[in-house]
């Protein structure tokens, strides 16, 4: 007898998670269960009382700031759950009421239609390695507030550099000899460069920590191989690496889609109208290919950069990043000769160059399947036996003719 199955929807927060149930099939009874704590402990007490009724549970919950914590306890217990993205949840456009006990219900309902997809959970060490990157993104974003307070105290003094560029050892030089009449203003310059030094080096710290950690990552390949491409430094491929994972899972669209890249369309009949990119997907990834589609308003060339990080890769690898740059150079080239705008330019050749780190992506799961699967046909003993037969007896007048 086939069991049956319960269709649990979770809306979880930091202190309550909301539970409501569905039953199976399309008129099955959908009953609210309750209200209780947010923590594992509180879970485990809910989910025991729903298997008394000897049903199969098929949870899920929204993802948010909880992260996957509910999802790996429950998956430990050996428990069906899902977790799906808030974007993707489908609502209706009159329903104008919104509580707790209603997103449960909703979570419970569409997940027993089959309406929800489930996201991507990353490995516990591919999630580590993120979390890092993005500390180091915050590192990053405070020394450059840090910068900018300074900047601004000096202009409000009315001290301008006449230099080229700002933060280089020139500029440090200008810093450094800048004095004020009042002891305020001089304790004030001394504690803005201060904060820059040590926001500097807190960059630097997780940078070294950073580099240091992906050496024996498993994901430390396409880390690796996504450096042939032009303009992606080692920070742009452990962010996309790290905020992605396996971009061979997805196909080329779906990964731009995925990314926010593709342009928002809103058509009806013979009326077709395009407007901005969706900006749905991961922003920190979205940032820091708009960084790298800069590097492609250069005419293609292999600088020794590109040529150092290149050395120890495959051949195919070294063909697709060479084809990236014949296509997204004279592209950018083409569209700026046509007029458009630079902001959309980059993102054009963004888009683009996410297919091309899908295509390396791809060629080095392909490699590691096939170093694996060689591998295993050396350590593997063969499947045929061999059987050493004894030489046949002889009879005594044959062996005497062939002694003669």
């Amino acid at each position: 007898m086939q069991q049956r199955i319960m269709f649990v929807g979770m809306d979880v927060h930091q202190k309550s998670i909301d539970i409501t149930t569905a039953e199976q099939g399309h008129d099955g009874k959908v009953a609210h269960f309750g209200c209780i704590g947010g923590d594992l402990q509180s879970l485990d007490t809910a989910v025991d009382k729903l298997m008394e009724s000897g049903a199969e549970l098929r949870l899920v919950y929204e993802a948010g700031p909880c992260g996957y914590v509910i999802y790996r306890h429950l998956r430990e217990r050996g428990l069906h759950c899902t977790v799906v993205s808030p974007a993707s949840v489908p609502k209706r456009p009159a329903d104008r009421v919104k509580t707790d006990r209603r997103d449960a219900r909703t979570l419970a309902v569409q997940h027993r239609a089959g309406a929800l997809r489930a996201l991507y959970v990353p490995e516990p060490e591919d999630e580590a390695i993120r979390d890092l990157v993005r500390g180091r993104e915050d590192a990053v974003h405070n020394r450059r507030r840090a910068r900018q307070r300074l900047n601004s105290f000096m202009l409000r003094h009315g001290r301008r550099y006449s230099g080229k560029k700002k933060w280089s050892l020139a500029h440090r030089r200008w810093v450094a000899a800048q004095s004020f009449a009042h002891a305020a203003q001089r304790v004030t310059l001394e504690e803005y460069v201060g904060a820059i030094e040590e926001a500097e080096q807190r960059v630097e710290r997780l940078s070294g920590q950073i580099q240091a950690l992906v050496v024996p990552w498993r994901l430390k390949p396409y880390v690796d191989a996504l450096q042939a491409l032009r303009g992606v430094s080692w920070v742009v491929a452990v962010t996309v690496v790290a905020e992605v994972g396996d971009l061979g899972r997805f196909q080329p669209r779906r990964l731009m889609a995925f990314l926010g890249l593709v342009p928002s369309e809103y058509s009806s009949g013979e009326r077709r109208r395009q407007g901005a990119i969706t900006k749905t997907g991961n922003a920190h990834v979205r940032r820091v290919l708009g960084e790298a589609a800069w590097a492609y308003v250069h005419q293609p060339a292999i600088s020794a950069c590109v040529l150092k990080r290149q050395e120890e890769l495959p051949k195919e690898i070294r063909d697709i990043a060479w084809k990236a740059q014949l296509r997204l150079c004279t592209r950018f080239n083409h569209l700026s000769a046509q007029r458009k705008q630079r902001n959309k330019i980059v993102t054009a050749i963004a888009r683009e160059l996410v297919g091309f780190m899908w295509a390396i992506a791809r060629c080095v799961a392909q490699g590691s399947n096939q170093t694996k699967e060689a591998q295993r046909r050396t350590t593997t003993p063969p499947d045929t036996i061999v059987l050493r037969r004894r030489p046949r007896p002889q009879s005594r007048n044959r062996a005497c003719k062939v002694a003669a």
